[in-house]
């Protein structure tokens, strides 16, 4: 489930545990599909990097930042 639909705050079911493991990756951080200090932390860099609202959650807006990161390659489908 790449972007998420949804905000995810802490994963629901095993669809947003992989988002959260996608953006993971995206972060350099453990892929451990939680949310957890780390995960928290790196995104709100890549939001506060992007003007985003600095929330630490996972969103659409967060997920589309993390792909302009990545190399073309590298996105998710």
């Amino acid at each position: 489930m790449w972007p998420p639909t949804r905000v995810i705050i802490s994963p629901a079911n095993e669809g947003e545990r992989d988002a959260v493991r996608t953006a993971q990756r995206a972060l350099s951080v453990d892929e451990t599909g939680v949310m957890d200090d780390a995960t928290k932390s790196a995104l709100r860099g890549v939001q506060k990097l992007f003007n985003l609202p600095v929330t630490g959650v996972l969103d659409k807006p967060t997920a589309q930042a993390l792909d302009r990161l990545r190399p073309p390659s590298l996105r998710e489908d």
